[in-house]
């Protein structure tokens, strides 16, 4: 190898692409490679030895994990919770929210170590390329980007066919899915994925599979929140990284959080995801709830103009721009009452919310009852604003009727 070339940092994920980037930086461009994993979830002590032994065996320098969970939390899932984020009103972006915080890891990790080189494993077709490209990007333009398999359109028996013939191998498992885990849910992707027409077999569901063929009994459970961070689950307080792995356990055996995402992809072609996010589909469902009982009906206006905005940012590769760390500020002041408790219920395929508490109560302030009796207004006041209300349409048949006459 050259010493007057710098060993490239790359994204390293254990998967084909990423494995198939390391013999072939060193024989083609003659630079040795350091692999990164930033660990944002779905990596436990077994898989992180794994991806360690099989960086090293395809030739690998050094091999880097980096845990990044609470921060992924702190910089990212905190705020898809306060602004409700499920793209298309399905998806809550489980797996691509991740990038922007694992190149921030990336480049962070260069700057540290005098790189100049980073490398990714995407390919051409798929949002990731841009995600990572755009934020490395922004956090350091003078970063070398190299992004060979897109570069060169290599497709999955090319790769192979190379690592055989550099006698070289990774543990394949044969499946026909592809599936990558974090702390937020699963992607599944697969031949079914591809078209629109049908779903994934029910045995291809990493968290869930059969899990309606088990019959379980209804359950009932309880999350606390404290301005808008979940705090607890079942009267036990913990991290909320921590939370999350409790309520995926918890959630996942009555399917909750299962999902097939058709949308927009960022390149601009209609894309397809399977999906499994039994915890954040569960912390967004309850959140919204208590939101409904402290924020006023202005706050939620906002949030719901603003939450689509901030998804689509997350969700393209933006999140470093300063109109994500705006929409941000707006989520934390609006979370400062999101505060109390979410009863719900789960059985196979359903969650229910059973009952909502918060100190800040809207619902509780007001001494009315909805459909039974007035509370701060005299009911000669409710036929008033009802007349004030009405005026628009009133005004509107009076000007069509005169016109009507004068044809």
């Amino acid at each position: 190898m050259s010493v007057n070339k710098p060993p490239i940092v790359l994204a390293y994920s254990g998967g084909l692409d990423t494995s198939f980037c390391i013999p072939w930086f060193k024989q083609e461009l003659k630079r040795e490679v350091i692999t990164v994993t930033v660990d944002t979830g779905g990596i436990d002590k077994k898989n992180a030895g794994i991806l360690r032994d099989r960086a090293f065996k395809l030739g690998a320098i050094e091999h880097h994990i980096i845990d990044a969970k609470e921060e992924f939390f702190n910089k990212v899932i905190k705020y898809l919770i306060a602004g409700n984020i499920r793209k298309g009103h399905l998806y809550p972006l489980c797996v691509g929210a991740e990038r922007g915080l694992q190149a921030e890891k990336l480049a962070l990790f260069a700057k540290n170590n005098d790189l100049n080189t980073v490398a990714h494993g995407c390919t051409a077709a798929g949002n990731d390329q841009v995600r990572f490209d755009i934020a490395l990007r922004t956090l350091n333009p003078k970063l070398t980007i190299l992004a060979p398999i897109r570069d060169n359109n290599w497709a999955r028996e090319e790769q192979l066919k190379f690592l055989k013939k550099n006698n070289l191998s990774i543990s394949n498992n044969n499946s026909i899915y592809s599936i990558n885990r974090g702390l937020w849910g699963v992607t599944i992707g697969g031949k079914e994925t591809l078209a629109s027409i049908d779903s994934i077999p029910e045995d291809a569901w990493p968290l869930s599979a059969n899990a309606f063929n088990r019959n379980l009994p209804e359950s009932n459970h309880v999350i606390g929140f404290e301005q808008g961070v979940p705090i607890s689950l079942n009267n036990e307080k913990c991290n909320p990284v921590l939370l999350i792995e409790k309520l995926e356990e918890l959630c996942k055996s009555y399917a909750i959080g299962r999902g097939i995402h058709l949308g927009d992809t960022i390149l601009g072609t209609k894309g397809r995801v399977a999906f499994e996010a039994p915890a954040a589909v569960t912390l967004i469902k309850t959140h919204r709830e208590l939101e409904k009982l402290v924020l006023t009906a202005l706050q939620i206006k906002t949030k719901e103009l603003l939450a689509p905005m901030y998804g689509d940012f997350v969700h393209e590769g933006k999140q470093l721009d300063l109109a994500s760390r705006d929409i941000e500020a707006f989520f934390e002041s609006s979370q400062k009452r999101v505060t109390g408790e979410v009863k719900f219920s789960l059985k196979p395929g359903n969650l229910f919310i059973t009952g909502i508490t918060s100190p800040y109560s809207l619902m509780k302030a007001s001494t009315g009852l909805y459909g039974e009796r007035v509370g701060e207004w005299t009911a000669m006041d409710a036929s008033g604003f009802s007349k004030i209300l009405s005026l628009s349409g009133s005004l509107q048949s009076v000007a069509t009727r005169t016109s009507e006459k004068e044809l």
